[in-house]
């Protein structure tokens, strides 16, 4: 069974007489354990799609089912408990606490989550054993950003979410964050949907969504997706 089904879905903002309709009748499945990049231009619904899969936002219409639990019928409370259990969150920018360690960043998901990991152990995977103590601010981006990575994964989460996660990084660090992710992602048995602008990101992905004007105009399932060293950035 998919982890993920959308049915019929639409998200439709309302100001006043104007309508946006930023996602329109999106019907799709996503595979257990797949990397699957969400790809599409500015405002053509990719950021809408990942926060109604996220929990954080609920459709205008249609179903959204996530291990075949209906997350559209979910009250607040219930959309809380389902982000603190089944999803993990990377965003562009880092959004971490930063009057607290490192270690204590992640760390804070044990006030959350149902079955977290060890935040040391995460640092550990992402690289940062020997940051811990350290405040964000004595880190570079593309450190705070694996510390985002490490915060997410420590939830133990069924889906990673990311939300241009390389867009604030230089290419090289962003490279480095990319890999990091992908392989954080296999050996942690995570679904992980990355939405971004970036061709290259896409072909390392194990299923393409092609979203435009709010609808998935096309899915694209790669039998053999390049690795990030076969990809001339």
């Amino acid at each position: 069974m998919p982890i993920v089904e959308f049915k019929n879905v639409s998200r439709v903002y309302r100001s006043g007489d104007h309508e946006l309709r930023a996602l329109d009748g999106v019907n799709m499945t996503l595979d257990e354990g797949k990397y699957v990049v969400i790809l599409g231009p500015s405002g053509a619904g990719k950021s809408t799609l990942l926060n109604l899969l996220g929990g954080l936002d609920s459709p205008t219409e249609g179903k959204i089912y996530v291990e075949g639990q209906d997350i559209s019928t979910l009250n607040q409370n219930e959309l809380a408990e389902y982000r603190a259990g089944k999803v993990g969150f990377v965003f562009q920018f880092y959004n971490l606490v930063p009057t607290l360690t490192v270690h204590e960043n992640v760390a804070l998901v044990k006030e959350i989550a149902p079955n977290p990991l060890s935040a040391t152990k995460m640092l550990e995977e992402v690289g940062l054993s020997d940051h811990l103590k350290n405040f964000p601010s004595e880190l570079s981006g593309g450190e705070q950003q694996r510390v985002s990575i490490a915060r997410a994964l420590a939830k133990n989460p069924k889906i990673l979410l990311c939300d241009e996660p390389t867009g604030a990084l230089d290419s090289e660090t962003g490279v480095l964050v990319l890999k990091l992710l992908l392989r954080m992602a296999r050996e942690y048995g995570k679904t992980i949907v990355i939405v971004t602008h970036n061709q290259n990101i896409a072909k390392m992905a194990d299923v393409v969504l092609r979203v435009k004007n709010g609808k998935i105009v096309a899915k694209e399932e790669q039998e053999h997706p390049a690795s990030a060293d076969e990809i001339d950035w």
